[in-house]
């Protein structure tokens, strides 16, 4: 239960500006080392960042599956070959920002969700799932991708998720 009874119109505001801060987002330098591991169809995972130490994971089976579903959508305009590994390190990339304050404060600051206030004071809130809207939207950008990569991990959600799947 994070976001049930509020405005949808509210959670539009709060997903666009995620979206609109991730892309402004510029690339840093990437710090994490990268892990290639081939067991991520089975935990549902493409990607994944840990901090300590940084590191990022990215799941070779669930890349390979992306690739094949994107042919079999005829989304290849929107996700060239090889765009899924690199969006996804741009995705873990995003969450590698995202682990220092001052990345997460100006999140904040433009999502502009206020938990308390006192006066002239305020503290804002934490939005669940701006942080993976910004990613997305990151990943995108740097990508140059047609389409969010969200569309992607919602469609191969779908495909590898479903009882009697084929992956």
């Amino acid at each position: 239960p994070t976001h049930e009874g509020r405005d949808p119109a509210l959670l539009r505001r709060w997903a666009e500006a995620a979206d609109a801060f991730g892309a402004a987002l510029a690339p840093g330098p990437r710090t994490a080392r990268i892990v290639e591991r081939d067991d991520g169809l089975d935990e549902l995972l493409l990607a994944r960042y840990t901090s300590r130490p940084a590191t990022v994971e990215i799941c070779t089976d669930t890349v390979d599956r992306a690739e094949r579903l994107i042919d079999e959508l005829g989304w290849r305009s929107w996700y060239p070959v090889g765009s899924v590994r690199a969006a996804a390190l741009a995705h873990e990339s995003a969450h590698e920002h995202f682990h220092h304050r001052a990345t997460r404060t100006a999140l904040k600051e433009a999502i502009g969700h206020t938990a308390l206030r006192l006066g002239r004071f305020r503290v804002l809130a934490h939005v669940a799932g701006a942080e993976e809207i910004a990613a997305h939207a990151h990943a995108r950008t740097v990508c140059g991708l047609g389409r969010s990569p969200l569309l992607l991990t919602a469609a191969l959600a779908a495909a590898v998720g479903a009882p009697g799947r084929e992956n």
